[in-house]
């Protein structure tokens, strides 16, 4: 089967699933964007709407209870790395040693609690937060706050945007199988 022959199994429903996700990671970031334009500087500003899209975009799936599953295992992760990272913060600056430290110290909390296969959303969230924190050391501490906020964000408007979205779709296709 050729490259052109695999395009042409993309059906309607495969283009409405692109749009949804695209809008979900939209709403996600214009949120975060307008809704901390008061709060925070123009580059936190930016880094919040790109960590609420990106929320979006992970628990965006295309069955309702694998969104849900996904969105509970992304806030689980980052909820982990918030619990580390803000009192780390809170003692000492952003650095090399403290990534690795925090990396490792999450990687057995979500082993204790078992949830290996979400170690890897906690050590991305972990270094983002960490690397951010070290690039603005003033006020570092509000890093894990404001990623904590942006996850939650795009995690709620992921996982409702996809629920409406499936919805909306099953309702129009059995109207038309109807008529």
């Amino acid at each position: 089967m050729s490259n052109v022959e695999k395009v042409t199994n993309i059906s309607p429903v495969d283009f409405v699933y692109a749009l949804e996700m695209a809008i979900a990671a939209l709403l996600s970031y214009w949120a975060m964007t307008v809704g901390l334009t008061r709060l925070v500087d123009t580059p936190t500003d930016l880094l919040g709407g790109m960590w609420a899209a990106v929320s979006a975009i992970f628990v965006f799936r295309e069955k309702e209870l694998d969104s849900l599953s996904a969105g509970i295992a992304r806030l689980v992760a980052t909820c982990v790395s918030f619990a580390l990272c803000l009192p780390y913060l809170w003692l000492f600056p952003a650095s090399p040693v403290g990534i690795a430290a925090l990396l490792a110290i999450g990687t057995i909390v979500m082993i204790l609690l078992q949830r290996r296969g979400d170690i890897i959303t906690t050590g991305i969230t972990t270094v983002v937060v960490m690397v951010v924190a070290a690039i603005d050391p003033h006020d570092a501490w509000r890093q894990p706050l404001l990623r904590l906020a942006d996850t939650v964000v795009g995690i709620g408007i992921g996982v409702v945007c996809q629920w409406v979205g499936f919805h909306l779709l099953r309702r129009i296709m059995s109207t038309q199988q109807a008529s």
